[in-house]
């Protein structure tokens, strides 16, 4: 992927052709809500790909909203957060129910990606765990999954997200195997070689969730809730600086890469989900 993207853009989507709006203004970094609600519109900007995400105003007098199936929260002037998992297939409709029952919607078109796919002459081993190994991971996961489902009521979705360490890519998200036709799992972060030791910093503001040492796989990890649903997953560090229930700012160290866990060498794995959808994190921020 070209990491050099133009910036998103701005797209007024009207319910009617009666109700045209000009465009909200542009927003700092930290910005607040992106405008007051304009009657019978949705504005929205964003990725709108797999793995992408959208930030949006709704119409007024909404009082419940949806992604496709999925229900969206959304602040006292409309304005909300939304996303696309990595195997999205093609539309999905956001849609807003007003006061008065009236249900406003329009279809997304959401663009497929042409993800990095390797293909082995190979059968797909599947993993065995032993009792003992599941004994000690699963209540990993189950710290995992609270975690995650933690509102916060953190604004650092708002924001737009910085680099948390630079150095070389060495994994991307969504890059996956084939053996001899069966899909192995495809990788669910954005890894960075950025130096064993190396501090990493919050890509945008939120409020830590989960502050973990010696998990089986993530080793050290530390999840931040960035509100509406966003989070951040950090996997592999050698230290920690912040602990649970610890807000944190946009650009703060949180902590040191290592390699803690099963890495294969001192990495930054940084994995974004919005829900139940994973997200790819270069989509997110700009050119390194």
């Amino acid at each position: 992927m070209n990491l050099a993207r133009v910036a998103p853009l701005l797209t007024l989507l009207a319910i009617t052709p009666a109700a045209q709006a000009e465009p909200a203004p542009a927003q700092p970094s930290d910005a607040a809500p992106l405008a007051q609600p304009v009657a019978a519109d949705f504005a929205i900007r964003g990725e709108l790909e797999q793995g992408g995400w959208i930030r949006g105003r709704l119409p007024a007098g909404t009082v419940a909203a949806a992604l496709g199936s999925t229900p969206l929260s959304f602040d006292e002037n409309g304005n909300f957060f939304a996303a696309f998992d990595r195997d999205q297939d093609g539309a999905l409709r956001l849609s807003a129910t007003r006061q008065d029952g009236q249900v406003a919607s329009r279809d997304l078109s959401v663009k497929p990606r042409d993800w990095n796919i390797e293909r082995v002459n190979a059968p797909l081993r599947p993993g065995r765990s032993s009792e003992a190994f599941m004994e000690r991971r699963r209540p990993e996961l189950e710290a995992i999954w609270e975690a995650r489902e933690k509102d916060t009521q953190s604004e650092g979705w708002r924001q737009d997200f910085i680099w948390p360490a630079k150095g070389r890519i060495s994994g991307r998200f969504g890059s996956q195997r084939i053996y001899q036709g069966q899909p192995g799992s495809y990788h669910s972060g954005l890894d960075i070689a950025g130096g064993n030791g190396t501090t990493y910093v919050a890509p945008a503001a939120g409020t830590v969730v989960l502050a973990v040492r010696g998990f089986s796989l993530e080793g050290n990890l530390l999840i931040i809730d960035h509100g509406q649903g966003l989070n951040s997953a950090f996997l592999h560090s050698s230290e920690l600086f912040v602990k649970e229930g610890d807000r944190v700012e946009q650009g703060q160290p949180l902590g040191r890469i290592g390699a803690s866990g099963r890495a294969t060498g001192p990495h930054l794995h940084w994995s974004l989900k919005w829900r139940d959808a994973r997200l790819d994190p270069l989509l997110f921020l700009p050119p390194m």
